[in-house]
């Protein structure tokens, strides 16, 4: 039986209907380049259940590493702020470690606590956003506000320490740019704050830097627990994340899984604890793990590792305000001297000059150096045939292998939860799409 104006063939009874239905193909996306890069999935779909998720990533292919092998080493660091543009200093950490093991450069103590603590306030901002646009896409909006609440107050911390609110290049091959500040900016009067306002937002910035960052992980708990009262025990939340893109640990590990979407699984696996870089050998903190590998116990692990890495800022607060010391090598062939004495002293100037157009020579080797970024793991691998430019840089981005998990993390759920899945995977392009 037919309808002669639509055209459209129509099932007589049900089983004839169950009859021919067939699968079909969709486009899910893609997705605005405004959204970190551009995902385009080809779903093929029986009803509205997912048969198979093929994972189309382009378009933008910023050739990160053919573009750091033209450069020095140091004019190549900015460029991995912008892989991972929500995880930037742990994307700069990564690649100093690499060039110091290749030079044998030994970094200062003060330094590394500050590279630790800048490395967990980047682990909060990733997993504010990482859990806000989560929420955000499968219904929750209000999480999302809260979220960037604390995510401002972090930036600032990124803008009073390097002059920029996201693609800092604090970190150096040596140490760190400069030691960190004795003030925060304060918020001015304006037409809309009346002095008492302007006073609350203030009172926590009248002391130095380490002072802001004290009286933020006090308040920080806090903070978590609101997100945990709008999301942990709601109905809603636990029916859109529960048993969706569920990964089993074996699974996990063939895919080569990390970070969350490895610990979600139920495997304790922490570069940080298992393979101690910078300050965190002298630091105290656990790692969450999951129980079922599903969207929900990724949730609850970003969630308590917020807690934990708000525990070692807090410890890295207490050794900087006792332990001054240098935050940089004093070998100026791979730190620059300081700006007075470049203006007081012919040598120093030259110093500069040539660090800063010549660049420093790396000795002949090659090194894999990866650290637990707030994705996963992130790797750096880079050969030096003792120029003053990588020969080879090669980038294990974490997100590159859980977006090829797509496909068998979406089999068998509705089209809905595939949102669902995108968010827990917590991907950047920039990172993917190099």
């Amino acid at each position: 039986m037919s309808n002669p104006q639509s055209g459209a063939a129509f099932a007589s009874n049900p089983a004839e209907a169950k009859q021919e239905i067939r699968n079909y193909t969709l486009n899910f996306g893609p997705q605005h380049p405004a959204a970190h890069g551009v995902l385009r999935l080809i779903l093929e779909m029986d009803g509205e259940t997912i048969v198979r998720a093929d994972p189309h990533i382009g378009l933008l292919h910023r050739g990160t590493e053919k573009l750091a092998e033209t450069r020095t080493y140091l004019q190549a660091l900015p460029y991995m702020d912008r892989l991972d543009y929500v995880s930037m200093m742990c994307n700069e950490q990564a690649y100093c470690l690499a060039v110091e093991k290749l030079a044998n450069i030994e970094v200062p103590e003060r330094a590394q606590y500050i590279r630790v603590m800048f490395a967990e306030v980047t682990r909060i901002l990733n997993h504010l956003m990482g859990i806000g646009s989560h929420a955000l896409d499968i219904g929750a909006m209000t999480v999302f506000l809260y979220a960037f609440r604390e995510r401002e107050e972090l930036m600032d911390l990124y803008e009073a320490v390097s002059g920029a609110r996201m693609h800092a290049a604090y970190f150096r091959p040596g140490g760190v740019y400069r030691d960190l500040p004795d003030f925060m900016p304060k918020y001015e009067s304006s037409k809309f704050r009346n002095a008492k306002v302007l006073q609350k937002l203030n009172e926590a910035r009248e002391g130095s830097m380490l002072d802001f960052i004290e009286s933020f992980t006090e308040r920080f708990p806090k903070c978590v627990d609101e997100y945990e009262t709008l999301l942990t025990d709601n109905r809603i939340w636990k029916q859109r994340t529960v048993g969706i893109g569920v990964v089993s640990p074996e699974r996990a590990l063939q895919r080569g899984f990390t970070g969350v979407m490895l610990r979600g699984s139920g495997i304790e696996w922490d570069i940080r604890k298992k393979a101690p870089y910078d300050a965190y050998a002298k630091v105290d903190f656990d790692i969450p793990v999951g129980l079922n590998g599903d969207c929900y116990d990724r949730y609850l692990c970003r969630i308590n590792e917020m807690r934990e890495s708000n525990k070692i800022i807090k410890q890295c607060v207490q050794w900087l305000k006792a332990n001054p010391g240098p935050v940089i090598v004093e070998n100026h062939k791979v730190a620059p001297p300081k700006r007075t004495d470049m203006k007081m002293g012919m040598e120093d100037l030259i110093h500069h000059f040539k660090l800063f157009t010549e660049g420093m020579h790396v000795p002949e080797g090659e090194t894999y150096t990866a650290i637990e970024h707030p994705k996963g793991e992130f790797g750096i691998y880079m050969i030096s045939d003792g120029a003053n430019k990588p020969y080879r840089l090669k980038i294990r981005a974490p997100g590159f292998a859980h977006l090829q998990g797509m496909d068998e993390m979406a089999r068998g759920h509705m089209l809905a939860d595939v949102v669902a899945i995108i968010g827990t995977q917590d991907i950047v392009f920039g990172e993917v799409d190099r």
